[in-house]
């Protein structure tokens, strides 16, 4: 859909309509993407708390309970590759409205499965709708954000981590209370939001016919990308296996469902809080320095932390959460700046594909789970953010960037 053009005007017309009125400087639009991207998140995470009720319910082991997570992340992230390309070409207002509305519903029926098979059905089809929402949100908020695109992206990035902490909260003891054969009426609250927040959506104006979008043009910018891809490959395996893992983790350490929920979630939770500060930190200080003082300042905590027990191993967690997590707005941010083309698939890149390279993964730390043990398996992936680090380091310390493509309001 595309904008009437307002560079010339006749004498004879009205004075034009006043400004949105902004939020915290930031255009009216953030705040709703970021609004839904909390809704589409928030479901996105029903499956790994609900792992202590699915593993014994389908008989599942560990490696088929990682592999099912590798499968969903295939699904959630992987595919955002071809949704940012088509986001990059065709209506892309389309897939913002439509994704969240997959992912509600199909994401809640996931106490309807009765076999691994159907669960990874559902788990699948659920995560196409989040990945059809990522990349063109993430570019409408870079194309209406202006010189602080690190802030911007952190507000919209922000919401979804915050839904993603509150999940594991709010959905697993509902839950456990009444039954995994009830778990579609948790698909209410999240329609109700989207029925607002969807109705908001504005105008996106895809690129003009020709132009040089989509992977094509972003051949001149692989090396950065490459290797800005890898960290984010390494940081995601670390955040997914501890995410994945975590509430198995504590439940087999005598917490309840209930209670091993509340400390993910607070893991998750402070995680998020540490996205929001990362943007703001590199238009500050630059994107490769806080990219890699936030990797290794990481490692302490996520090395100890699977080493102790109940709350004390919750706590580390979540401040080697907190750290780890802060590189993810400015990976996105630092990505659409090094490649000033194409933001959608930039998107798609950093959020989708390098997430799901990272989630392919999980299952090998549920293969060293099963032999090893779960708390050295996690010890161990609290070494990755090193090998993040060293790929960062020869990443440039600003990046070049061109005037945005305005999106309609």
């Amino acid at each position: 859909m595309t904008t009437p053009a307002r560079d010339v005007m006749p004498s004879a017309a009205p004075a034009p309509a006043a400004a949105p009125r902004r939020f915290f400087g930031l255009h009216p639009a953030i705040p709703l993407m970021a609004s839904t991207h909390f809704v589409v998140d928030a479901y996105g995470n029903i499956y790994a708390p609900l792992l202590p009720l699915l593993i014994p319910a389908l008989g599942m082991s560990l490696t088929m309970a990682g592999t099912l997570a590798m499968c969903f992340q295939l699904a959630s992230s992987v595919s955002q590759l071809g949704f940012g390309a088509i986001a990059d070409r065709w209506r892309p207002r389309r897939l913002v409205i439509a994704g969240p509305l997959l992912a509600v519903v199909v994401l809640s029926a996931i106490g309807w499965a009765s076999s691994p098979l159907t669960l990874g059905l559902i788990l699948i089809l659920g995560g196409f709708g989040g990945a059809m929402f990522h990349p063109p949100a993430a570019a409408l908020v870079h194309a209406i954000s202006d010189h602080r695109k690190g802030f911007s992206m952190s507000v919209h990035i922000t919401g979804g981590s915050l839904g993603f902490s509150i999940a594991p909260l709010v959905f697993a003891p509902m839950i456990a209370a009444v039954g995994l054969g009830w778990s579609p009426v948790i698909a209410i609250p999240g329609l109700v939001a989207l029925a607002y927040t969807l109705r908001r959506v504005p105008p996106i104006e895809p690129p003009p016919r020709g132009s040089a979008g989509g992977f094509r043009g972003l051949r001149p910018y692989a090396r950065p990308l490459t290797l800005l891809y890898f960290v984010v490959v390494l940081r995601t395996l670390t955040g997914a296996g501890l995410a994945t893992f975590m509430p198995v983790l504590l439940t087999r350490q005598g917490m309840g469902v209930g209670e091993a929920s509340a400390a993910v979630s607070l893991y998750l939770f402070l995680s998020g809080i540490g996205g929001f500060l990362g943007g703001p930190l590199a238009d500050r200080f630059g994107p490769r320095r806080v990219i890699i003082w936030s990797l290794v300042s990481a490692v302490p905590f996520l090395v100890a932390g699977p080493l102790m027990t109940g709350w004390t191993l919750t706590l580390l967690l979540a401040v080697g959460g907190f750290l780890l997590q802060s590189t993810l707005p400015v990976n996105v941010t630092f990505g659409q700046a090094l490649a000033p083309v194409s933001a959608a698939t930039v998107s798609s890149l950093m959020m989708g594909f390098a997430w799901g390279t990272g989630g392919l993964m999980v299952p090998i730390v549920g293969l060293v789970a099963d032999r090893a043990g779960l708390p050295l398996a996690l010890s161990l992936v609290g070494l990755v953010p090193l090998g993040a680090a060293a790929f960062a380091l020869p990443l440039p310390a600003v990046a070049p960037s061109l005037p945005d493509r305005v999106t309609a309001p």
